[in-house]
């Protein structure tokens, strides 16, 4: 059954409620129940892998993975499925906020290239819009019943805040990652991914743009490809994400910190190996790492669950020689063309006595831009893995790949304690 399609059409007095569609904490479903509740509402294909691997794609919402396990149906479901908006069964012209733990947006989303807002508009949130293309529409399945991966593809066709039209040809494919292809992305660091105990699931999404217009040019505006991750937010959950070392008036900021104002200190540290910031859903805060600083990993722990997060992506070996698109709010940005590799994101009240839009925080990753010439492609891997072991393993794999251990992260993130 596909999702009933009555549009919401949210004036500004009925509040960001009414916008997005809000979910509560509630009760934690096990992956089993959420790909159910899923089958209610729309098509569900899954991949399994071994031991208990699951990966669920709705190619109805865009081509979304809503959600994943490492332990079968009785196993945790880790993307953010937002229940309250699916149930409802309206869609919104704003953003339909289905939740998934990847999903593919095009970059950027402010600036005067912005694909979210209109040419002249002010680019503050009661503006904020998402694009039709990426917003609503399904993907037309093109992978045969029974196959390793989940194929997609459809066409997009968007206008920037300068007017510029794009024709864009658009696949996905979602395929499980085995423990060879960890070994290749992370080499020696591989080893305790693969131990004896540990209970994981890994997939990537590789995401394609073609051009089918006329050719792309810097004055118009360029487009990257922007994936952008789910996870349920907690309490005792930290996004960790490591950047290059070097002085500051050398390689700039450690973080972009102030995309809706400043982060206060107990929500976001800047250690020495990487940065950390409060994944609890209940602050509005957004950081971002450069060109200058970015590697091509990140991701979280949750010490409540015990749950060890990476997300690794496709990023080319000197980002600074690329063009990133600059996704700060506001038309003045300095630089359209200077802009954050990798994001991370916390939901939270956008301003005072107003809800959030879940429970949930965001890691994302983006591709340079570039101008495509008509007929040209670009394309971008993001690849999520989730690891379930016993602390000391975890703590292994977090030092081989963030560079810092969960003894220092809880310490500077959970001061008071578990």
């Amino acid at each position: 059954m596909t999702m009933a399609g009555k549009i919401v059409c949210a004036a500004a007095v009925f509040g960001l409620a009414g916008v997005f569609g809000l979910e509560t904490r509630g009760e934690e479903m096990p992956y089993g129940k959420v790909r159910g509740f899923l089958s209610e509402h729309t098509r569900v294909v899954e991949l399994s892998g071994e031991r208990g691997a699951r990966v669920a794609v709705c190619p109805e919402w865009q081509g979304r993975v809503m959600t994943s396990t490492c332990g079968g149906d009785d196993g945790p479901s880790f993307g953010f499925v937002n229940r309250s908006f699916i149930e409802a069964g309206k869609l919104d012209p704003r953003f339909n906020n289905y939740g998934a733990e990847d999903r593919m947006w095009l970059s950027p989303e402010a600036g005067r290239f912005s694909l979210w807002f209109a040419p002249g508009e002010e680019q503050t949130l009661s503006n904020w819009c998402t694009p039709p293309a990426l917003n609503e529409g399904p993907c037309e399945v093109t992978s045969a019943a029974g196959d390793a991966s989940c194929r997609m593809s459809r066409r997009m066709k968007l206008r920037n805040a300068s007017a510029a039209q794009f024709d864009l040809a658009v696949t996905r494919e979602v395929r499980l990652l085995g423990g060879e292809d960890l070994e290749r992305l992370f080499g020696r660091a591989a080893g305790p991914m693969l131990a004896g105990g540990v209970r994981r699931v890994a997939y990537e999404t590789v995401n394609s743009i073609r051009n089918c217009g006329p050719d792309m040019n810097r004055d118009d505006g360029m487009v990257s490809i922007w994936v952008l991750g789910m996870l349920n937010a907690g309490p005792e959950t930290v996004v960790v994400v490591p950047y290059r070392p070097g002085e500051e008036a050398l390689l700039g900021p450690a973080v972009k910190s102030d995309y809706f104002g400043q982060v206060p200190a107990d929500r976001l540290k800047i250690l020495p190996e990487a940065i950390l910031l409060r994944a609890d859903g209940e602050y509005r805060a957004k950081i971002g790492t450069s060109q200058r600083r970015a590697k091509n990993v990140l991701g979280s722990i949750d010490f409540a669950s015990g749950t060890l997060t990476l997300v690794q992506f496709t990023m080319p070996d000197d980002p600074t020689r690329c063009d990133y698109m600059n996704n700060s709010w506001g038309l003045d940005a300095l630089d359209p063309y200077i802009g954050d590799v990798a994001n991370a994101y916390n939901d939270g009240p956008p301003s005072p006595g107003v809800k959030g839009m879940g429970a949930f925080y965001e890691i994302e990753s983006l591709s340079p831009a570039a101008a495509l010439g008509s007929g040209q492609s670009l394309t971008h891997c993001h690849r999520t893995m989730h690891f379930e072991a016993d602390r000391a393993v975890l703590d292994e794999i977090a030092r081989a790949v963030f560079g810092v251990g969960l003894e220092r992260i809880e310490k500077e993130m959970l001061p008071g304690g578990r």
